[in-house]
């Protein structure tokens, strides 16, 4: 262990970005939000996270209504 803290991150590795909503499809977040997330603070990144769960909802709605339509 090097000591130095770990970043949480909701990042599961699905790493695409949808063309339109510009969010990633594994993980919700915003490309700007993927870009600076290092940065944030871990209090900016708990706001983001509680979030995502909505985005990805949105999202997968949106996907299966496309899909009906």
């Amino acid at each position: 262990m090097t000591g130095e803290p770990s970043i949480s991150s909701p990042c599961n590795h699905v790493c695409v970005v949808h063309p339109t909503a510009r969010i990633c499809i594994g993980c919700g977040r915003a490309v700007d939000e993927i870009a600076r997330w290092i940065a944030f603070s871990e209090t900016e990144r708990t706001a983001v996270m509680a979030q995502l769960p909505a985005r990805l909802a949105a999202l997968n709605a949106a996907k299966a209504s496309a899909v009906i339509a």
